[in-house]
């Protein structure tokens, strides 16, 4: 409930929020506008009240034009940036539907009411596999505190099982120290260390659950071998695109210049590539070896490992195996 009369605080809140909800850069509104919306609010003035606290409000930086009538002409984001907020949110695998539809309505609140109106058909959120942990989004939450703290967190890891239901894939917690939260295809990962390995796993955060900050110190980076010089995030994601833990390998195989683009897409530019002639090269990447086994098998007609020897051999056991179920 707004307060009325001529409190001169509340007015100038009121301004400012039907500027926010019923204005832009192509839509101004007139004093009589403004004055009708303030009385919706419970609010009377005059005409030159409005004037003096729009004047205000440009006196405290906020970008309005008078020209015209009235109008907000700039906001903390623009209609491009909320529409690339809000689908973000809507592809997002790691937020419950629930979840997601608040944020997409926040998102909205954020723009004029003709934005929300160009966005109206995003109300109904499409139906992609969303986690059905309600607590990941927490988890992300206390996973940063604990992040920004440098302290270590417990948790329960989780699988699926054939009732469609998280269940724990072992009686105790897992401590871990995390150092950064990324997303992949959709998901959020937790880039950390388990305490008694020197190793750099990845975790899916919408398979945590009972996720706490603990007051014990995370381990340096500096002490876990693959991270002993910090962590490029860059050169991260491109050596585990599936997010598999464990080192990167270097890695050859042989494909056509026709995969350039899936190339770039995946790996970024930081691959040597030699043409061999006849529209074929052949491409050098540092690789996670197990990531770069489903890759391979993923791209099978097209691509073609040559090193390492052990990556070559499981990818040969795969294709017999498959070659068994097809024929």
């Amino acid at each position: 409930m707004y307060a009325s009369g001529n409190n001169k605080k509340v007015l100038i809140i009121l301004i400012l929020e039907v500027l926010r909800k019923y204005s832009d850069a192509e839509h101004p509104l007139t004093q009589q506008a403004i004055l009708r919306k303030l009385k919706e609010y419970g609010m009377d003035c005059d005409r030159r009240s409005v004037k003096s606290n729009v004047q205000y409000l440009k006196d405290m930086g906020y970008d309005i034009s008078m020209d015209d009538g009235y109008r907000l002409l700039s906001r903390e984001f623009d209609d491009a940036e909320l529409r690339i907020l809000i689908d973000s949110v809507l592809f997002s695998k790691s937020i419950s539907r629930k979840q997601a539809k608040e944020m997409v309505e926040k998102l909205r609140s954020l723009g004029s009411n003709y934005f929300s109106a160009k966005v109206s058909h995003i109300s109904n959120l499409p139906e992609i596999n969303r986690t059905e942990n309600k607590q990941a989004l927490y988890s992300v939450d206390t996973i940063n505190d604990a992040i920004a703290a440098k302290k270590k967190i417990r948790f329960f890891y989780n699988t699926i099982g054939t009732d469609f239901k998280l269940r724990h894939t072992k009686d105790e917690p897992s401590v871990v120290s995390p150092y950064q939260i990324v997303a992949n295809n959709g998901r959020f990962y937790l880039i950390c260390n388990y305490d008694n390995h020197d190793n750099v796993v990845n975790i899916r955060i919408d398979k945590m659950t009972d996720v706490e900050m603990l007051e014990e110190k995370i381990k340096p980076m500096k002490d876990v071998p693959e991270l002993a010089n910090g962590l490029n995030l860059p050169k991260h994601m491109a050596e585990h695109m599936y997010m598999f833990s464990g080192p990167s390998v270097p890695v050859v195989f042989a494909t056509t210049e026709n995969m350039m683009s899936d190339l770039v897409d995946w790996f970024g530019k930081d691959i040597r590539v030699q043409k061999q002639g006849d529209n074929k090269i052949t491409v050098r990447v540092v690789c996670n070896e197990k990531a770069m086994r489903f890759w391979a098998l993923q791209y099978g007609p097209y691509v073609e490992i040559l090193e390492p020897e052990t990556l070559r051999k499981t990818i040969k056991a795969d294709v017999r195996e498959m070659n068994k179920k097809y024929c």
